[in-house]
């Protein structure tokens, strides 16, 4: 997989879960599989407006829907939030060498200032 498709698969994962409906539902879902029906119930939208959001869940891969009947349960699909988790990982570390850098620095900045000033 090329650099410029994960940023693509984290750009669509990172679209779905800046919803906070999908975001509940993605919550919901992490206490186990739901039908459209079931994930409609705490909220003050239509099933076809669920469903809506189940399909940009679904097409980021945050979750799959089984075949299963008719019903089509939805479940969470934990490999793939690995992506994301990396990639904040990844940065969160760059940033944290950056700080500590910059903290390394400010105190020889002090240091010398405390030098000059005695």
């Amino acid at each position: 997989m090329t650099t410029a498709t994960v940023d693509d698969d984290l750009s669509i994962m990172f679209a779905a879960l800046a919803d906070p409906t999908r975001r509940a539902i993605l919550t919901r879902l992490a206490t186990g599989e739901a039908t459209v029906s079931e994930l409609a119930e705490p909220f003050s939208l239509t099933q076809q407006a669920i469903s809506k959001h189940l399909k940009v869940l679904e097409r980021a891969g945050l979750i799959s829907r089984s075949k299963a009947a008719q019903s089509r349960p939805c479940r969470l699909e934990p490999r793939t939030f690995d992506a994301a988790a990396e990639w904040i990982d990844h940065h969160r570390q760059i940033w944290h060498d950056r700080y500590d850098r910059l903290d390394a620095h400010l105190a020889t900045l002090r240091s010398d200032r405390k030098e000059q000033a005695e």
